[in-house]
């Protein structure tokens, strides 16, 4: 038995669920996100989303498109967040090393022991954390391409076969 489109496309929805779950437990393990890390938890949010409007029986193709859209959204800022870590190119003056832009930082940003709390700047350009010498933006890019890969199967499934014979109504 082949697993139709919407199944595809609920699996890979899955995936972004799964990954984003594990940002947060690493965020709750102390590892706190900088801004690139949560511009790339915003795709996997839409990619659920998506996943749960699959289940309901919306039209598939557009939501297909936009899952397999929303996946590659977060490999790419993956892959970009992985060149400002390794340097091969700048990333934004507001999350990293250079201080060209510190308009967006507040006082206790610049100021991190003028509160009594711990510091909640967090830079774009540093691995917080990296298993098999790749960092957690290189894992979210790796794993979320595959995901896009996933999703890019249940779209060329659904135009291939648009009524094909599976639990859910064709749409």
């Amino acid at each position: 038995m082949t697993a139709s489109a919407k199944q595809i496309g609920a699996v890979a929805a899955a995936g972004s669920a799964v990954l984003l779950m594990a940002a947060f437990v690493f965020q709750a393990l102390g590892y706190a996100p900088c801004a690139m890390c949560l511009w790339q938890r915003y795709p996997h949010g839409v990619a659920m989303g998506v996943g749960l409007l699959l289940l309901i029986g919306l039209p598939v193709l557009p939501l297909l498109v936009v899952g397999a859209a929303s996946a590659a959204t977060t490999a790419a800022l993956g892959l970009f967040h992985t060149g400002v870590e390794r340097d091969w190119w700048e990333g934004p003056t507001s999350c990293t090393g250079s201080g060209l832009d510190m308009s967006n930082l507040s006082g206790a940003d610049l100021l991190p022991s003028a509160t009594s709390g711990p510091s909640t700047l967090v830079m774009c350009d540093e691995v917080a954390w990296e298993f098999l010498t790749l960092s957690m933006a290189s894992w979210n890019a790796l794993w979320s391409a595959a995901l896009a890969g996933l999703w890019l199967v249940a779209l060329a499934q659904q135009m291939r076969n648009p009524r094909s014979k599976s639990p859910y109504p064709a749409t």
